[in-house]
């Protein structure tokens, strides 16, 4: 391939990083810029330019929907067959790892990928067996303080010892534990396992370091700590990692993203070069420059200003509302007025919690418009696909408890809560699965009457199934698992849409296996098994509908990486956005406002943004002031559009912007109210003598105080 095709549609600073050197290269792409296809074109360069064989390559993203579109793109370019390119997300990669490598990490050939849901239960079984209470040890809350710490690289062994976390830290070592027994890895094990086994393995470390000297990452700015510890770990002392990423778009925190790796990046990669990519291909100048002025802002940000040579575009139109509903049915009426010239596909609703989507839903509905919420529940997440992939999953793997528990109680089999209970109890015993507790008990005539019958039947059902299907077309298996399990029977027997739905999904299943490709050749591990790893792995990703034109509905964390030419923005009130308690967190407002960053630039053309000066919450009706995010657009590039709602007054609103007064310096600081105590301002407003502080009080909650009436002293 000549290098002129690699290169032809690409600016200056996008060819500067394709056809950059060995060194360590940071490229800070910001949103719009193309950095899909810097990294595809960086790949082309290395393989059709530098010779570098395809399977030296080891390139990462963070979801399967990207990680198949830069292969059938790499595809596209260069005529390569790239099934066994290295590229996948982090979670898949390692997975491909650990399949090679079993032995190595002291895994079993079988082991089975445990998703979010089954991880969940698992842990609650764990509680309840232990006789701890869940509402001092919540299992949501267990699951994040585990996942946490594997995010960090820590095993529970070597996590610090807290007063407050002891029963957490034996609740993880117990969990581990299990999990070994049963064969199961979960998702933050993926990773723990896959950077444990290369640390502990020279050779394997070695081996994978010479092979992989060009490592490619997307969307740096979401790496947590054991991911990018796996990246410096296969760099080694001098490697060239290609890192691509945007620090103003760095929005999950919350699930142990550190923006910061970005600039950790510089320092602890030797000779790091960095290119800025700051040309955005995808809104107007009114859009980049409300978004530049919003972000810039952030202290600690990489510094870079979005600019375009598109057109100005029309003015960002500001719509205030009398209350939730009207903002709904505002926001309805803009797209019936424009969804002809627009095209529904083209049109997204964002906001910032999922609760708001309810209001918007209903006014939708009113008017007979069609929607889809992105990021609803997927296909793998689906409870009837679970309980179809249950039997398959403890056909394979009879140590799978979570496989037995699910399969053994739907459809229902007369197999309840009191026989359960004491098959576990007898297995926790004698230290075996519950496969195989139910097993010995009917071996050895521990069981009787119905239960025992019940128990019979299930464990024939499951062998019946393994031997069945053994060497038989996945397609077969999948065919002959359905049958055996009842759930179509059973489903159709309650005669409802909403069981004849649940049985679509159940037989879609069967087109899924049709069409499934292995993840590896040979006898590594068989289509089976690997078919439901990927099911587990699948289930992170969001399953989009294309067949019907609709308006899509979502959170702004889930429109990450989208586009669309109409935007509305909803709900753009203190409290909702920035939310109440990011103005409580260390870093929390920052991050907010990358949020609001990333919801300004996902607009090609339009955009509409939204509050309400009263919205219920929990019951309540709470009266709120406009976000401080829109105080910081300047006012040049906004249109303030006048209500013709008929709750709210149809003048046009004013859009006052706070006084550079004295007061504004108490926001975010902590202080001390000789009643109330100790608490952090979280909002000014007024002037002069009328301007008032709301404070969250640690002790008293959140109250509204006037200043000129109040005496606080600072902390």
């Amino acid at each position: 391939m000549e290098p002129e095709d690699i290169l032809g549609q690409l600016n200056e600073p996008q060819r500067e990083a394709v056809t950059s050197g060995a060194n360590p290269v940071m490229v800070l792409a910001g949103a719009g810029s193309g950095k899909t296809r810097v990294l595809v074109h960086r790949i082309a360069w290395l393989i059709g330019v530098d010779n570098i064989s395809p399977f030296n390559v080891f390139a990462v993203t963070f979801t399967n929907k990207a990680a198949n579109e830069m292969r059938e793109r790499i595809s596209e370019m260069l005529g390569l067959e790239t099934r066994g390119m290295w590229v996948g997300t982090f979670h898949g990669l390692a997975h491909k790892f650990l399949r090679l490598h079993w032995k190595e990490a002291g895994l079993e050939q079988g082991f089975q990928v445990l998703d979010s849901s089954d991880q969940h239960r698992q842990i609650k079984k764990i509680i309840k067996e232990q006789n701890l209470d869940e509402s001092y040890y919540p299992p949501k809350e267990v699951q994040w303080f585990i996942n946490s710490q594997k995010d960090l690289g820590l095993r529970a062994k070597q996590v610090k010892e807290d007063t407050g976390k002891k029963q957490h830290i034996q609740l993880y070592k117990d969990y581990e534990q299990r999990c070994a027994r049963s064969g199961l890895v979960d998702f933050g094990e993926l990773l723990l396992c896959c950077y444990e086994t290369l640390s502990k393995n020279n050779d394997l470390l070695g081996h994978y370091q010479q092979r992989f000297k060009n490592i490619l990452v997307d969307e740096f700015q979401d790496t947590n700590e054991i991911q990018y510890q796996m990246i410096k770990l296969l760099s080694g002392a001098h490697g060239s990692a290609f890192v691509v990423g945007d620090d103003d778009q760095s929005i999950y925190r919350w699930r142990g993203a550190n923006s910061a790796n970005m600039s950790r990046f510089q320092t602890e990669f030797v000779d790091t070069r960095v290119i800025k990519m700051e040309q955005n291909y995808r809104s107007t100048k009114t859009i980049l420059a409300a978004a530049n002025a919003v972000i810039a802002n952030n202290d600690k940000r990489l510094e870079k200003t979005l600019w375009t040579s598109a057109e100005e575009g029309p003015q960002i139109k500001l719509v205030a509302n009398y209350d939730e509903y009207e903002e709904a049915h505002n926001i309805i009426d803009t797209i019936q007025a424009k969804s002809k010239s627009v095209g529904l596909n083209n049109i997204a609703v964002l906001y910032r919690s999922n609760a708001q989507s309810r209001v918007i839903e209903e006014a939708l509905l009113q008017q007979a418009i069609p929607y889809r919420v992105y990021g609803g529940f997927r296909f793998f997440d689906r409870a009837e696909v679970k309980d179809a992939l249950a039997y398959l999953r403890l056909s394979v793997n009879q140590n799978d408890d979570l496989a037995f528990e699910r399969a053994s109680s739907m459809p229902p089999k007369g197999l309840g809560a009191k026989t359960l209970g004491d098959i576990q109890s007898f297995a926790r015993t004698e230290g075996v699965s519950l496969f195989v507790g139910a097993s010995q008990l009917l071996e050895h005539s521990l069981i009787s009457g119905r239960a025992k019958n019940a128990v019979h039947d299930f464990v024939a059902q499951i062998q019946k199934l393994k031997s069945e299907t053994e060497n038989k077309p996945l397609k077969e298996q999948f065919e002959t698992a359905i049958h055996l399990s009842g759930l179509i029977n059973f489903l159709q027997q309650k005669k409802s849409e909403q069981s004849a739905t649940k049985i679509d999904n159940i037989m879609e299943l069967i087109n899924a296996a049709h069409g499934y490709r292995p993840l590896l050749d040979g006898d590594e591990i068989t289509p089976l098994e690997s078919f439901l790893s990927h099911a587990a792995l699948e289930s992170g990703d969001n399953q989009a509908s294309e067949w019907q034109d609709s308006v899509q509905l979502m959170t702004m964390h889930s429109a990450k990486g989208l586009e669309f030419p109409l935007v509305f923005i909803a709900g753009m009130e203190d409290g909702l956005f920035p939310h109440q308690r990011s103005q409580i967190e260390v870093g929390g407002l920052e991050e907010e406002r990358r949020l609001c960053y990333v919801a300004i630039t996902r607009s090609m053309r339009e955009l509409y943004i939204s509050y309400a000066n009263q919205r219920l919450t929990h019951g309540l009706t709470n009266y709120s002031r406009p976000s401080r995010f829109l105080y910081e657009i300047p006012e040049e590039l906004i249109d303030e559009v006048s209500n013709q709602g008929v709750l709210s007054n149809s003048t046009k609103t004013t859009h006052k912007r706070p006084s550079n007064n004295k007061s504004s310096s108490l926001l975010g600081q902590r202080i001390c109210h000789h009643v109330f105590g100790e608490g952090i301002v979280i909002a000014i407003e007024g002037d002069g003598d009328n301007t008032r502080a709301q404070i969250n009080f640690e002790t008293e909650g959140t109250k509204w105080l006037v200043l000129s009436y109040t005496k606080l002293n600072l902390m």
